[in-house]
């Protein structure tokens, strides 16, 4: 029996649905791509992209769910998700130790390839709102935590001078990139409004986020305190994943009233937690896991449902014209330059300057979270980031995070030895 059009059973059936597929494909996709050691999310961003251009074929039956509001509330979700679970996983103590390298080699791949993505963007698409290129540049300028992370712990040299920079610099290149994120955001957001750009505008939004992050990291912390011990006294079970979601939308909610990206407070919400506070509840765990361990069965559900989506929005026509062929390789090779000058920010000697250039080079699921944002915002009824420039930006975020793994097995793989006694070096008090 069928639900009526239109009833809510039907829009849930057609949500469930859709679900189905994106999970299934997702998950297809995903391990076929572990398999050949390359990282998941181009398997589910490969899914997406191959469900929706199935009408190049003739068939045009799940074009709809590209559009479906159920779905991209899942996929918004899931972007919560991941960068709150990027923050519990982040040390802050480990962050600020590892020392001036790490930040100015962030600083360095921040503004370097945001320089070089505007300059491609002006000479590639002219007659554009400006606001177009500055966005464009503001998608090279993320580092993906995830996938650094995996290679050199593939590669055993997590705890190298290299990998530690590497690490650093990527926790601390994210969070300048989702400062810029709320800066090019905020300004396009009032420029839709009417508003006349002003530099101060710019600079109250900075001074936005880096007041939201400063107040989160202090003022957080001790409510995050308070809360656990007061939920510590709670009878029951299983109290601590409720309360940090809880927590984490409760900040994501705060970062939206000032102005900002829900995704800085959710990654904001994950710094701030701390595991001593967390470890009473944890011990009441009927497992005894920990919030990190809590999150990955909802980590794995809704975050691939963002990439799958995001693949979906790729439309393959718009490379049948040469210049989106041509504004796509130009900006893969501006965001594999511009990473590349990070080596200058490597300051100890004997350093494979090169290693950590081609460490921060992957966009990864930061890259298209930038490119998902940017496909929402508008200028006068149309999209700052229209189909050609989306599937341009995919294209790059495809290529560079593809070549990272077997690049940096490559370098790190040369001199075995050499990083071998680098690491025991490090380790020497």
């Amino acid at each position: 029996m069928h639900a009526p059009p239109g009833s809510p059973d039907a829009a849930l059936l057609s949500v469930l649905a859709a679900l189905v597929l994106v999970i299934v494909l997702g998950r297809l996709g995903s391990s076929l791509f572990s398999r050949f050691k390359q990282s998941p999310v181009l398997g589910e961003l490969l899914a997406g992209i191959i469900i929706g251009n199935l009408g190049l074929l003739g068939f045009h039956g799940f074009e709809h769910i590209r559009s479906l509001p159920g779905i991209d509330l899942l996929a918004q979700l899931g972007v919560l998700f991941l960068l709150f679970k990027v923050g519990v996983e982040s040390d802050l103590g480990k962050l600020a130790a590892v020392g001036a390298s790490s930040f100015a080699v962030a600083t360095l791949g921040v503004v370097a390839p945001m320089l070089l993505g505007w300059l491609t963007a002006r000479w590639l698409l002219p007659g554009q709102n400006e606001l177009v290129y500055v966005f464009v540049g503001a998608t090279l300028c993320a580092t993906s935590v995830g996938i650094t992370a995996r290679v050199l712990s593939d590669l055993k040299q997590s705890s190298s001078t290299e990998g530690r920079i590497i690490l650093g610099a990527a926790v601390i290149d994210d969070v300048l990139g989702l400062m810029v994120l709320a800066a090019v955001a905020g300004i396009i957001k009032a420029a839709d409004a009417g508003q006349v750009f002003q530099w101060s505008a710019l600079a109250w939004i900075i001074l936005k986020a880096v007041g939201f992050l400063a107040a989160a990291m202090l003022l957080g912390r001790w409510v995050s305190r308070r809360t656990f011990a007061l939920a510590a006294r709670l009878p029951g079970e299983n109290l601590l994943l409720p309360l940090a979601l809880a927590f984490c939308f409760g900040v994501a909610v705060l970062a939206g009233l000032v102005g900002l990206a829900p995704i800085v407070g959710a990654f904001a919400a994950g710094l701030i937690l701390e595991d001593v506070h967390m470890r009473p509840l944890s011990a009441r765990d009927s497992r005894g896991r920990g919030l990190d361990e809590l999150l990955e069965p909802l980590s794995a559900f809704l975050t691939p449902v963002f990439f799958v989506l995001m693949g979906m929005r790729v439309d393959l026509t718009v490379f049948g014209h040469g210049e989106v062929l041509a504004f796509a390789a130009v900006l893969t090779v501006a965001a594999v330059a511009g990473k590349q000058v990070c080596a200058l920010g490597v300051f100890e000697r004997g350093t494979d300057r090169l290693a950590v250039g081609l460490g921060m080079i992957p966009r990864g699921e930061v890259g298209l979270i930038f490119a998902g944002i940017g496909a929402t915002l508008t200028i006068g009824g149309a999209r700052i980031i229209d189909d050609a420039v989306f599937s341009a930006v995919v294209m790059m975020v495809v290529l560079t995070t593809l070549m990272t793994p077997p690049l940096l097995a490559w370098k790190l793989g040369a001199a075995p030895a050499a990083l071998a006694a680098n690491t025991n070096r490090d380790r020497t008090p």
